[in-house]
């Protein structure tokens, strides 16, 4: 199975506060991957090293994947040479996935690489895997008739409960429940920071952190059906 992580390149929300890739949203999936035998990149829009979220680090800090992260020099190598999401194509891998933390919502919205690559991996009948703040990516995009690809769809990120529960709401320049329920998304939610991922088609969403494994673990059953 080979697999590709795209992160965001923005690194800061206004007016200053340091932003980047959430980092359980990325760990969680990439090493459940790696285990299981995949072969990994990453890229981001503008290649190079790739922001992550400070707050992010704090969070993850005791916890078993931190100490795996802070051990893995072959990651940190991969994340400060990332590739740019114009090198990567579609027939190279098998499915994508989108972590998030704040920085999607920015740059990889409206990221005409992107957007092509998540058509384009949809429409060859792959993978598509978001966690969290990374739905943003789909926003932009557009089906095969000219609709938003999330139409009707079922999918979850995270709530606008959660972000006005860490006080975010006037701090983001959208909030993604929203824009997602207002392009016609069938969008469900659990409680605040439970786990919850929903399939649909090749289309794989999780609400908030505590699912990022999630998404993992569906991608690899689905990958597994084909």
């Amino acid at each position: 199975m080979r697999v590709v992580f795209i992160l965001s390149s923005a690194e800061t929300l206004p007016p200053d506060r340091k932003i980047g890739c959430w980092l359980e949203e990325l760990l969680a999936p990439y090493y459940l991957l790696l285990d299981h035998g995949a072969q990994i990149a990453i890229a981001t829009p503008r290649g190079g090293a790739a922001p992550i979220d400070p707050v992010s680090v704090k969070a993850l800090q005791g916890a078993a994947l931190m100490q795996r992260y802070r051990d893995d020099t072959e990651l940190s190598e991969r994340l400060q040479n990332t590739m740019r999401i114009e090198q990567v194509s579609p027939s190279d891998f098998d499915a994508v996935i989108y972590p998030g933390g704040y920085s999607p919502m920015l740059d990889l919205r409206t990221d005409p690489a992107s957007i092509d690559l998540i058509s384009n991996m949809l429409h060859d009948d792959k993978l598509v895997g978001t966690i969290c703040h990374g739905a943003a990516v789909l926003l932009d995009v557009r089906g095969p008739q000219g609709h938003p690809l999330v139409r009707n769809r079922s999918l979850t990120s995270f709530t606008d409960s959660e972000e006005d529960a860490v006080g975010a709401c006037d701090a983001v320049p959208y909030l993604v429940e929203t824009e997602l329920r207002s392009q016609g998304a069938m969008f469900f939610a659990a409680p605040d920071w439970q786990k919850n991922v929903l399939v649909d088609g090749n289309l794989i969403t999780g609400q908030n952190p505590a699912s990022a494994l999630g998404v993992g673990e569906e991608i690899i059953r689905l990958f597994r059906t084909k």
